[in-house]
């Protein structure tokens, strides 16, 4: 892969996970603009060469989950990670059962990795790239220092997913366990903290620029740069036409209120023998409420990476009503495989209303249905559409998002 060396800007990325295959780090390591990936745990060559002799009908989830984080042509050298550390946070998560259970954990990990990265230092880079819940003393400790602070806003704010949570709770109280939301304005403060600390906010979706802009945060450091996905291994020239029977409706995400899993169901118990429902992902609601749900949609449970392809293949209609998003990677995902994609303004999708799909109102499920019957009844608006979802989807790969993020980063004046 060929690097570039001449560039002004230099960069540390800080990040949790491997969102996006640590897409941002990918694309500055290929631009030589990455000093230093801090992660908290990935697949090192070693480990991934070992564990592929690991059968993969036989390898635990976690084993394949590893095996995925894999940050592509970066070298090792470049990469600094903590496992103990990331071993732990992947145990709280995966034990907590409540949304204040997942706050404890998100803040527990977001403050002790910050204390990890700046024990290790900046590697002399002159900009720092973190993302949110993660980044509030590292913005602060690189703003004393001089170093440009880039934020990468992943969701829209706490306090506004909070409000849209609270109100769906009281519209549904039966759907999830009760919780108390103890470690919120704490998560609140940290993530204005972080707002302050930042000299400028990358948000993938108007959607979250505009929750930051309502929760007090200062709209000239907000930049909007959509996201874009690895299309290199898909090859999706063309799709079948709709194949007879009920039209096939697929969700992807965990079944709960933020992503609006009731108007799934209304819309499935409405459109019986019209449309079959399918939802890939985690079950976060009562067994009652996943009993009714099984008897209208299909829930898969989770289901590994390589094999979710499977699921947008089977589907004519991708359905995502959420709440609350940053710039759901499910939509680029669906847009892709040609279909095309119902959701609401808060998923923060690039779906071009009537084109690619529909945007509908949130908490509306007599319009999710009306739609899906639409495109139920007119196969040839349902195969126009899939068309230009995929044409759309061309300008959302990970080559024009690097193009967006590199012009982005390039416009900002870096001291000398």
């Amino acid at each position: 892969m060929t690097t570039h060396s001449s560039e002004r800007h230099s960069f540390i990325v800080t990040q949790l996970g491997a969102r996006m295959h640590y897409a941002v780090a990918r694309i500055l390591h290929q631009h030589g603009m990455l000093k230093c990936l801090y992660t908290d745990i990935y697949g090192t060559n070693d480990l991934i060469k070992l564990l592929k002799y690991w059968p993969g009908s036989l390898r635990p989830e976690s084993v394949q989950r590893l095996l995925d984080r894999n940050p592509l042509h970066v070298p090792s050298e470049k990469i600094t990670h903590f496992p103990i550390f990331g071993i732990e946070y992947y145990r709280r998560l995966k034990n907590a059962r409540t949304s204040g259970e997942r706050d404890a954990a998100f803040l527990w990990a977001g403050k002790r990795f910050a204390k990890k990265i700046l024990k290790y230092g900046f590697k002399d880079a002159n900009c720092v790239y973190a993302f949110n819940t993660a980044a509030k003393e590292i913005l602060q400790h690189s703003r004393n220092l001089g170093l440009t602070g880039f934020l990468e806003q992943t969701i829209t704010p706490r306090k506004i997913e909070m409000r849209l949570l609270g109100e769906e709770r009281a519209s549904f109280p039966d759907w999830e366990p009760s919780t108390t939301d103890t470690h919120a304005p704490e998560s609140i403060d940290r993530e204005q903290a972080e707002w302050e600390s930042a000299h400028h906010i990358l948000c993938a979706s108007d959607f979250v620029r505009d929750g930051i802009i309502e929760c007090g945060g200062n709209p000239d450091k907000c930049l909007v740069v959509p996201y874009g996905i690895d299309n290199r291994h898909v090859l999706l020239e063309s799709r079948q036409p709709r194949r007879p029977g009920p039209l096939r409706v697929l969700t992807v995400g965990a079944v709960g209120l933020r992503k609006g899993s009731p108007y799934v169901l209304q819309a499935a118990k409405s459109l019986k023998g019209i449309a079959e429902f399918r939802i890939v992902g985690a079950t976060h609601v009562m067994p009652q409420v996943a009993a009714d749900l099984s008897n209208h949609i299909h829930l898969t449970g989770i289901v590994p990476r390589p094999k979710i392809s499977e699921y947008y293949a089977w589907a004519d209609v991708f359905l995502l009503p959420s709440l609350c998003e940053g710039s759901a990677t499910s939509t680029y995902e669906a847009l892709l495989h040609h279909l095309p994609v119902i959701c609401t303004p808060h998923t923060g999708s690039v779906v071009r209303d009537g084109k690619d799909g529909f945007i509908v109102p949130a908490r509306d499920s007599a319009t999710i249905a009306a739609k899906l019957e639409f495109l139920a009844t007119h196969p040839d608006v349902l195969a126009e559409m899939s068309e230009s979802a995929h044409n759309q989807s061309m300008e959302y790969n990970l080559e024009h998002y690097a193009e967006r993020l590199l012009s982005t980063l390039r416009a900002v004046n870096i001291p000398h």
